[in-house]
């Protein structure tokens, strides 16, 4: 164990050290800072205008009042009700066409909106005409006072103000499927994820995918390199095969885990800036909505998932002689491990299809597509525990029969062996 130890630290001390980690960490989270500051860059960039105004400096509009004067007035009364927001019309009075469009012209105004009257409706088609693109949320705030509008003029005094906020306010639509629990009782779930845990997820898929292909592929060249220039020879002669296998994994597992714990921080930081907590609150998003859950099984699944394909990486490795023939050799895994990652992303909008239930309980797959199950709040208790259970069994099955391939495939020379070769060389060792 102590020899464990010492290979476990100096693989983890090696790694952290070299360019390419600290580079690639870099390099990363910059990537991550960036992007997750881009609406506020966009919003930087275009000064608050048309393409995305704020409620300090908000969309000004004008209004074309010649021949629907009722029109103008209700709707300019809408907006003023409606308090702080990103756009605000503007009453041409006797202002005609010409005239607002110069106005456009000469930035006094945004645009102006124009009401053509339309033979058989009672209501005018509105068209807005503006000198540079309007953002879609601002587009989707003014249909919506439209369509306010529109009802008060057709319906007049029929209806009350109630009656009116009733019929105009949008019907949600929850979705929710029925599933078993241990004692055989009915519960009703959640069949969707609300936005954050949409990106939650999401994001989870992603690392758990991209760090294991990362680390996996770091140990297989590791070992691969070692036996190739025949230090493994000189290692081989005072520690113990399973001591090198096992501490090289269980040590890039702690670089990997660095890794994560770092872009964590970075997101979390620019997660908690101001102007994106802005941005969180007009999609509706807050962070205390995040099914804590997710973030919990995720690092279980993570750590699981990584031993499992670990000593898959690790027996490919050490059966390759040169690391030239190396990236063909871990195709395999590789494929598995992208069957995994394209089954929960494209899944998960639908997390209740029979092949996300079956990848939940298949080891090379449960990692990502139980996740998302857990995301959307599908996957009952027992279903997660049995996923663990056959997770763990598979990574006690699988890393004993790596460790018997490694103390096989470290001395084997030359040509990649052949699977009876490889078998025949395993049965003289009893692990």
């Amino acid at each position: 164990m102590n020899k464990m130890g010492t290979i476990t630290g100096f693989t983890f001390k090696n790694k952290v050290k070299t360019k390419s980690f600290m580079v690639t960490t870099i390099v990363l989270a910059l990537l991550i800072s960036i992007g997750l500051n881009v609406p506020y860059f966009i919003t930087l960039f275009n000064g608050g205008s048309i393409g995305g105004a704020s409620s300090s400096n908000p969309v000004n509009i004008g209004l074309l009042s010649t021949g629907q004067p009722e029109v103008s007035e209700k709707l300019e009364s809408f907006s003023a009700a409606q308090g702080d927001q990103a756009y605000r019309f503007i009453n041409s009075g006797d202002k005609d066409e010409a005239a607002l469009k110069a106005d456009a012209e000469a930035g006094v105004t945004d645009g102006y909106l124009k009401f053509e009257a339309v033979s058989g409706q009672e209501f005018p088609q509105p068209i807005l005409y503006s000198a540079e693109d309007v953002s879609p949320q601002i587009i989707a705030s003014i249909e919506a006072a439209l369509q306010s509008v529109k009802l008060d003029v057709v319906v007049k005094d029929v209806l009350t103000a109630e009656q009116k906020e009733l019929i105009t306010t949008p019907v949600k639509l929850t979705e929710q499927s029925l599933s078993t629990d241990e004692s055989g009782a009915g519960t009703a779930s959640e069949g969707a994820m609300s936005p954050i845990n949409y990106i939650v997820v999401y994001l989870l898929i992603i690392l758990l995918f991209t760090s294991t292909m990362m680390t996996g592929n770091m140990i297989a060249s590791e070992i691969t390199a070692e036996k190739s220039s025949r230090i493994m020879e000189i290692l081989i002669t005072s520690v113990s095969p399973l001591s090198q296998m096992f501490g090289k994994i269980i040590g890039i597992f702690m670089v990997g885990m660095l890794q994560i714990g770092i872009f964590g921080a970075v997101v979390a930081g620019n997660i908690l800036l101001p102007h994106n907590r802005a941005v969180l609150g007009d999609f509706n998003m807050s962070l205390s909505d995040v099914n804590s859950a997710v973030i919990v099984y995720g690092l279980i699944f993570y750590i699981l998932g990584y031993f499992l394909y670990a000593v898959l990486f690790a027996a490919i490795g050490s059966m390759v002689s040169r690391t030239e023939e190396l990236g063909q050799a871990v195709l395999p895994i590789t494929m598995l491990s992208l069957v995994s990652f394209y089954i929960a992303i494209f899944s998960i909008s639908t997390p209740n299809i029979l092949l996300l239930k079956i990848a939940s309980f298949i080891p090379f797959t449960s990692p990502t597509a139980i996740l998302v199950r857990i995301g959307a709040g599908v996957a009952p208790t027992w279903e997660i525990l049995t996923s663990l259970a056959i997770l763990i069994v598979s990574i006690i099955i699988f890393g004993w029969l790596a460790a018997k391939i490694y103390r096989t495939g470290v001395l084997m020379y030359g040509k990649r062996p052949t699977f009876k070769e490889l078998f025949k060389a395993m049965k003289a060792y009893k692990i």
